[in-house]
């Protein structure tokens, strides 16, 4: 008897086994429908995504920004859906940890929310061999100021305003200086509980870049991937720091957008100086974004965003997340990969669905060079 279950026990399993085969050929036949190639061919352009698999195989593994999470794991489900036999591990994790395993040479790319340092450049030629890192900007954005303030769905707060709450300057949301910006807004007299990364962070360096651009005079701490002020709570990624704005009454906090989208977190208006506050939407972030410039040399292609634009409608705290890479000397075992998987990132497709995400494409122009960067990869 024990043989006999044993044996249909058997028998079930290889019969689901084929049936979920059979599902996934069917899904990865299905652009063959179309008159395309099978997904992972090897050489052909998949009709249905326009995902150029090339010679991508094996496994890819990477790491970095929490900030580009949502970004990220629309691009890997997509592209694994066209190019079978390819995986792609993005361990999301922060921007300093992402460029330490690159630059240890543990990962093929990794995702960084801040241009990489000199020193970094400097420690990233030993994993690189002939070449060095370059940053290749691929998502764009506004960070959210995400609040929890029972009674209060809208706000609008300025760069001097937020810079104090962060330093823990402004203790209170009754403060007078919140209630300037907030006319007719009935303000608790409740304390300000804010949240900030606890690890090394990208985003928390585009806060700081921005406060100490906007708000000088209020905002004395350089601006580095730790958290430079006293007080405050922390909490792990982008993801907690959302949780806990969530969770907590009274909360502020930085995050992407997408995170305050996916949670349905209330998100600050910044008066930046123009006609109106701006909202935290990708088209404003877009509008700040399109001024950026690029200063990176050679093959880098770091931007340099302007933080103080009064411009009408622009969203002022934005970042930039690049995905790092060796110029020259990449591994050979994973260069094809990082090369078609970059290129449907950067692709019309893989920046079109950014949007919905809560993310802003990267402008036209700059992303023409990111393309011809990636195709020179070697």
């Amino acid at each position: 008897m024990k043989l006999q279950r044993k044996n249909r026990l058997r028998a079930t399993a290889l019969g689901a086994l084929a049936v979920s085969g059979a599902l996934v050929l069917t899904a990865c036949g299905s652009d063959d429908n179309t008159g395309g190639s099978t997904p992972g061919n090897g050489d052909k352009t998949t009709a249905a995504s326009s995902i150029d698999c090339g010679k991508a195989k094996g496994q890819l593994r990477a790491s970095g920004s929490s900030a580009q999470k949502n970004a990220m794991d629309l691009w890997v489900k997509n592209y694994m859906a066209a190019c079978s036999g390819v995986e792609i591990n993005y361990n999301s994790s922060s921007s300093g940890e992402g460029i330490v395993a690159f630059n240890q040479g543990t990962v093929g790319f990794a995702g960084s929310d801040s241009a990489l340092k000199p020193e970094e450049v400097a420690e990233s030629k030993k994993a690189c061999k002939t070449g060095q890192g370059i940053n290749l900007p691929m998502v764009g954005g506004p960070v959210a100021i995400g609040y929890n303030l029972e009674g209060v769905d809208k706000l609008t707060l300025d760069a001097p305003t937020l810079a104090k709450i962060f330093d823990t300057k402004i203790k209170k949301w009754n403060d007078p200086a919140i209630a300037k910006l907030n006319e007719g807004v009935n303000l608790p007299d409740k304390a300000i509980q804010a949240f900030h990364r606890s690890e090394d962070s990208g985003t928390t360096q585009n806060l700081g870049k921005y406060l100490g651009a906007a708000a000088p005079n209020e905002w004395k701490y350089e601006a580095e991937k730790k958290w430079p002020a006293p007080g405050g709570q922390a909490a792990s990624g982008s993801s907690g720091v959302a949780a806990q704005v969530k969770q907590v009454d009274g909360a502020i906090g930085y995050f992407e957008l997408s995170f305050a989208k996916s949670q349905e977190i209330s998100t600050v208006a910044i008066d930046n100086g123009g006609s109106a506050p701006a909202e935290a939407t990708s088209e404003n972030a877009s509008k700040a974004i399109a001024a950026a410039k690029v200063k990176g040399t050679g093959k880098d292609l770091a931007l340099e965003l302007d933080y103080t634009t009064k411009a009408d409608g622009a969203y002022p705290l934005v970042l930039v997340t690049y995905e790092v890479v060796c110029d020259t000397g990449n591994k050979p075992e994973t260069l094809d990969t990082v090369k078609s998987f970059l290129s449907y990132a950067a692709s019309d497709d893989g920046q079109k669905i950014l949007t919905d995400a809560g993310y802003a494409p990267i402008p036209a122009e700059i992303n023409t060079k990111v393309r011809e960067t990636i195709n020179g990869l070697s």
